[in-house]
């Protein structure tokens, strides 16, 4: 197994379960420390408890990223307790899907602050010890909402947009702190979510696939693994499709 990744420390928002977890995994897989966070405890320790089943190692922290205390406390967390943040991986996220002209007040602030105001924490937090160490590895999850809108999804769209205008602007103000930023446009991917989908519409969406499956969560953590490499120490200010040649 190549552990690539090895020594390095990755916090991972989101990451109880779903697309999160399968990063994390992947991460700690490469030989990552992982901090586990996500707002559900359940989720999140039985996240750490898979990683840990696998030989991997992390702690979990619990973090509300809409608020800016929880995001810094997350990177103080991994720096005290794993003795640095080499990797930050951007995933939580919510949605609250309704047409624009019922969508109310509470729907479009509640996604916006976890969404882009929530990555925006994160990054926020870490910026200042990583540039002080000169290195950093940041990764944003946006979507493929972001390049056409989608029905019922203003408020997710728009978020997902402002994080990959986030991800460009961050990396062209650290990149000669050798920090790279990128965000990645996860394609129709195999979670507990989309298993809820039926199976007529599932067959729409496959459809749409070039390479004619789902994807899975472990396809997003390869890439993800690789951009946290030093590898990629020259790949900074991307937006990577990873969909399988998904038709938008």
């Amino acid at each position: 197994m190549d552990q690539y990744l090895q020594g390095k420390v990755a916090a991972v928002t989101g990451s109880g379960r779903g697309i999160g977890l399968g990063i994390a995994k992947k991460l700690a897989e490469k030989g990552a420390f992982i901090v586990i966070s996500d707002v559900n405890e359940e989720n999140a320790k039985n996240g750490l408890a898979q990683i840990e089943e696998a030989g991997g190692k992390g702690i979990y922290v619990p973090a509300d990223v809409s608020k800016y205390e929880d995001a810094q406390n997350l990177v103080d967390a991994a720096i005290k307790e794993l003795g640095s943040l080499d990797i930050l991986v951007n995933n939580a996220g919510i949605n609250r899907d309704k047409m624009f002209h019922k969508m109310s007040l509470e729907d479009w602030n509640s996604v916006i602050a976890v969404n882009l105001t929530g990555v925006f924490h994160c990054m926020r937090a870490a910026a200042g010890y990583m540039r002080e160490r000169e290195y950093g590895r940041i990764i944003n999850i946006s979507s493929a909402s972001y390049l056409n809108g989608n029905i019922g999804q203003a408020n997710y769209a728009a978020a997902k947009a402002g994080v990959v205008a986030l991800t460009k602007t961050f990396a062209k103000e650290n990149g000669k702190k050798n920090i790279t930023c990128n965000a990645i446009v996860p394609g129709f991917i195999d979670t507990e979510m989309t298993r809820g989908v039926p199976p007529k519409a599932w067959e729409i969406m496959v459809g749409k696939i070039s390479m004619g499956r789902a994807g899975t969560p472990e396809d997003i953590g390869n890439m993800i693994a690789f951009l946290a490499s030093d590898e990629a120490s020259y790949i900074t200010q991307g937006v990577f499709k990873v969909g399988g040649g998904m038709v938008l």
